[in-house]
């Protein structure tokens, strides 16, 4: 039987012969063909020649002597059957001696790397590519087909490029190579306005391609690069080619491997560049240097809307830098610095510089920036004197209850700010009555995020209290702040009178069966405004969710159109009832209402 052993074959099927004259081999014993691609070695049978004795048929006539005679002759012959006994031992040792020299020479002749006169050797070689390492053997066909089905795709891409206003090729991996081929549809393209190349694999080479295509390109508006790491290089390589560009005025760079130098390549082209309206910077190695750099832009560009800057190493060097650009900018609308250590004294000077700022600033973002009570109070001067800010995050930094109430003084005063976040900040019930304080006289504030504070129940109640009449919050979280089913009853008894609130967040609160029951109760009553409540993770069970069933089966008006309830203990039965609930309000009143366990 042959075995397969490689892509080569060798076939061995001649039995070996010995000479009776000599005791060599015979030429025959190689006898067969060698296969240039595939290797199966057959296994060499030996024939053993026995010693027999010879069947002596009696005769009439001296017949036993002549059988005496022959057997005396077999007996005689004993030696002659040792040598072979002895020859069929050594035979198979020798034969597979021959055999294993004779594969490696095979092997051996296609592995082995040797020039040779072009069309020499190719038909043994045909259509097979030969490679050391695991899994490369590959066959033409398949690499000439993966090929193909590539510049397929290319060209699917190309004509999207060329036919939509929008085209998001995120995440597609075609690298500098693809890059290069899709680039020659962006030049003089009239359709595209917004593309994203973002996640593709990307480098500083591949951004060459855009050279001699932005530049002739009058409809592009944005261009996404995030994710690929093209480096301060391939950001030099872009700014060039975007000095001569007219139409771009969103780029984002998010997550590119930028640093210092890439940053100073980006102020050069905002100083010359009056088209970018936002540049998005976020996740970069951005340090103090980079920070100047852009901070010297600023002076000068009067264009700029939006500056993304999350995520980078900017430290209270790089806002007291940030601070001397902003105080000379007309033009900044939005400004993104979370998560970037600048802690105290960086915001006193950057508030500093925003007061001066000239513009209207109108959203500023400085979460997770190691801010406490101190810089609170610098943060709560600014918000008494700004009158364009909108929106402002200080989320996950630790303000504590201190700083809460010099937020809460500062609302008190403004009258533009709609949405604030101080979530994550280590406050409790009297920090967050300082807030709800605030908000009793003020109706501009619509959005309120105090989750990741431990406010328990008595937080729930003194905010409750206020927002029960007073107020103009739509949209409260409240998640992962341990107000347990006793704050849950506060809340609840709000909602019976509250008239706002229409997304309510309360994830995480350990309500359990009584604190949805609670709540469930409140949504039997009539509430034109509600209609999202989220309340998951909250270890409900089925009790729970047969009495939120049987609250949206009693309320003929509901508004509600979403509830969650993942993450919780609810079975098989709670779910059946919450689903005929759904099903009973969208017979009844045609409303559908999405449930999420």
């Amino acid at each position: 039987m042959a075995s397969s052993s490689s892509t080569s074959s060798l076939y061995l099927h001649s039995l070996p012969k010995a000479s009776s004259g000599s005791g060599q081999w015979k030429n025959g014993f190689l006898g067969g063909s060698v296969s240039s691609r595939r290797l199966f070695v057959s296994p060499v049978m030996f024939l053993q020649k026995r010693p027999r004795l010879s069947a002596i048929r009696a005769s009439s006539e001296g017949g036993s002597r002549r059988r005496v005679y022959k057997e005396s002759q077999a007996a005689t012959g004993f030696p002659n059957a040792k040598v072979q006994q002895i020859a069929s031992s050594v035979l198979p040792v020798g034969s597979f001696v021959v055999v294993t020299f004779v594969l490696w020479k095979v092997v051996e002749k296609f592995m082995s790397p040797k020039s040779s006169s072009p069309g020499e050797g190719k038909a043994s070689t045909q259509g097979v590519k030969w490679s050391i390492g695991a899994g490369t053997n590959l066959l033409q066909g398949f690499a000439a087909k993966v090929d193909r089905e590539a510049k397929q795709r290319l060209n699917e891409f190309a004509k999207e490029l060329r036919a939509f206003r929008s085209v998001d090729m995120s995440g597609c991996n075609f690298g500098d190579e693809g890059l290069f081929f899709l680039a020659e549809s962006l030049g003089y393209n009239q359709t595209l306005e917004e593309v994203s190349f973002s996640a593709n694999g990307i480098t500083a080479a591949g951004v060459k391609a855009f050279d001699g295509v932005l530049q002739s390109n009058i409809m592009l508006k944005v261009l996404n690069l995030s994710g690929n790491p093209i480096g301060d290089e391939g950001v030099k390589a872009l700014c060039a080619t975007l000095m001569e560009n007219s139409s771009i005025e969103k780029l984002q760079l998010n997550s590119t491997d930028l640093g210092d130098e890439g940053a100073k390549e980006l102020a050069e082209l905002l100083k010359r560049n009056s088209t970018l309206r936002v540049i998005e910077l976020n996740n970069n190695m951005i340090d103090y240097s980079g920070f100047t750099s852009l901070a010297g832009a600023l002076l000068e560009n009067n264009t700029i809307r939006h500056l993304h800057l999350n995520g980078n190493y900017g430290g209270a060097l790089g806002a007291n830098a940030l601070a001397k650009g902003l105080e000379g900018n007309k033009s900044l609308r939005e400004l993104h610095l979370h998560g970037n250590s600048i802690g105290d004294e960086g915001i006193r000077a950057l508030m500093a510089g925003l007061s001066s700022h000239k513009g209207k600033l109108a959203l500023l973002d400085l979460g997770n920036n190691s801010i406490t009570a101190k810089g609170a109070f610098y943060v709560a001067e600014y918000i008494k004197r700004s009158k364009s800010l909108v929106w402002l995050n200080l989320y996950m930094n630790d303000i504590g209850d201190e700083g809460a109430k010099k937020v809460a003084d500062a609302l008190k005063q403004n009258r533009s700010i709609a949405t604030i976040d101080i979530g994550g900040n280590n406050i409790h019930a009297e920090g967050v009555n300082a807030i709800a304080q605030a908000l009793k006289d003020n109706s501009v504030v619509t959005t309120l995020e105090v989750g990741y504070n431990p406010i328990g129940p008595d937080g729930a109640k003194a905010l409750s209290e206020i927002l029960k009449f007073h107020g103009n919050i739509k949209t409260l979280k409240l998640g992962w702040c341990q107000i347990a089913a006793k704050g849950a009853e506060y809340v609840a008894d709000m909602l019976r009178y509250n008239n706002t609130i229409s997304v309510l967040d309360l994830r995480a609160n350990g309500l359990r069966d009584e604190g949805a029951s609670c709540l469930a109760r409140s949504l039997k009553v009539v509430n034109e405004a509600l209609t999202s409540v989220d309340l998951g993770f909250n270890e409900i069970r089925d009790d729970g969710a047969f009495a939120i069933a049987q609250a949206l089966k009693a309320n003929e008006d509901v508004t509600v159109t979403s509830i969650n309830l993942g993450n919780n203990f609810i079975t098989k039965f709670g779910q059946s009832a919450l689903t005929d609930a759904r099903d009973h309000v969208l017979e009844m009143t045609e409303k559908e209402v999405e449930i999420y366990f």
